[in-house]
């Protein structure tokens, strides 16, 4: 299974359109083109290091508002537009879905390029957003790009997360770079605050979302990241809401994030970098004008199903495919990495983690049979008896034989 395919030949013109209809709906002056770049390195540094010098109304200054527009609600579009046509999503007519931190619309503007199938659906749009300069904007986009006769009704909302939102509960309730702003400043060591916070947002998460529905959470690919969408797995199993992707299995995670290691090492963080070059070429000149290219784009995510009323623990195979005794499900995590050897090898072995119901895995093999895989492919492999364990993760190391092709 691939999980981020590229951009489809009808998807693309699309995105492209995104970075025109700025322009045409947001026309920016010749005098204050210049300064884009800066301005958009300088609201990354408000989003990262300089988070404390951020105001309530930052959002609302025209030079951040512009870079924000032009810059990162394009680039969050990509990496939705990449993962979108992969998630297991199907909705009906008079369904409703409810986007939390929607800032510009950043989701529904999304799914309507990346699904298209779904654009003659009657679907609302519940979008809530403490900031309603950015929520307007989105508006405006969104009627640029699909027309005022789209079936698909854009609610917005200006409301802190937790206000109420009025309405049948929904067939999809999304969080899209919305939680860390909330745990960005718990400490790494805090792995109980983390959990509480998880708790916390789980429940109001199932609290807006039919027993039908699902439950979609992108973050960006960070080490914090991932380590929350760690704990929010967890709490979301406890309402009865397993995990459907990016897991193979239901059982614990065996990428935390910031636990420990046996040798004291920090554990990985389930992400997954994803290779840029489909994106427009016009994003990729501005971003390196602004001193952040991207060849890369990384997210860590979690889609949650239905509620169960059984142990979702008692499961581990992935959605849709029965257990193999032979077979073992695991999702790539990692780039390519060269492991020890002993020095008079002659074919150096190369790895990339993996996630599987029996743990972290190595996905081992020559370097041309490991670097044919991408992130977030899902392999099935054959367990080894008996287990070959890697000294410094702890990793059951799997061979994937040149030429092997088990893709799911």
């Amino acid at each position: 299974m691939i999980l981020f395919p590229p951009l489809s030949a009808e998807i693309r013109p699309l995105m492209e359109r995104i970075l025109t209809l700025v322009d045409e709906v947001f026309p920016l002056p010749r005098r204050f083109r210049a300064g884009l770049p800066e301005d958009v390195a300088e609201l990354s540094r408000l989003f990262t290091s300089g988070r404390g010098d951020r105001s309530e109304s930052y959002m609302g200054k025209p030079g951040l508002l512009s870079a924000y527009l032009r810059y990162f609600l394009p680039w969050n579009c990509y990496r939705l537009c990449r993962l979108l046509p992969a998630l297991p999503l199907t909705f009906s007519s008079g369904d409703a879905l409810t986007d939390l931190g929607s800032g510009p619309i950043t989701l529904p503007l999304a799914l309507w390029i990346s699904r298209p199938e779904l654009r003659n659906l009657a679907l609302e749009f519940r979008c809530l957003d403490r900031t309603g300069g950015i929520l307007d904007a989105g508006k405006q986009l969104w009627y640029a790009l699909a027309g005022r006769s789209s079936p698909w009704i854009i609610k917005t909302i200006r409301a802190p997360l937790g206000a109420p939102i009025h309405g049948p509960k929904a067939a999809l309730v999304s969080a899209v770079n919305l939680f860390n702003e909330l745990f960005w400043d718990i400490p790494y060591t805090d792995s109980q605050s983390l959990a509480r916070g998880a708790d916390k947002n789980a429940r109001l998460l199932g609290s807006l979302t039919a027993e039908s529905g699902s439950i979609l959470v992108v973050e960006p690919g960070i080490p914090r990241s991932g380590a929350y969408i760690t704990v929010l797995r967890t709490a979301l199993q406890a309402e009865g809401r397993p995990p459907l992707l990016p897991c193979p299995h239901t059982g614990q995670c065996p990428f935390p994030g910031t636990a420990r290691n046996g040798t004291g090492g920090r554990a990985k963080w389930c992400h997954f970098a994803l290779q840029t070059q489909d994106a427009p070429q016009s994003l990729h000149q501005l971003s390196i004008a602004a001193g952040l290219p991207k060849e890369r784009g990384t997210l860590s995510f979690l889609l949650a199903g239905p509620r169960v009323k059984q142990n979702p623990a008692e499961s581990t195979a992935p959605p849709g495919k029965p257990v193999s005794r032979d077979l073992l499900p695991v999702r790539i995590i990692s780039d390519p990495f060269p492991i020890h050897q002993e020095p008079n090898q002659f074919n150096p072995l190369y790895s990339r983690y993996g996630c599987s119901a029996r743990g972290l895995i190595l996905v081992t093999g020559e370097k041309r049979a490991i670097e044919t895989l991408a992130s977030g492919n899902l392999l099935e492999l054959t367990p080894t008896v008996p287990e070959t364990r890697d000294p410094k993760t702890g990793g059951i190391i799997l061979l994937r034989p040149s030429g092997a092709d088990w893709v799911i």
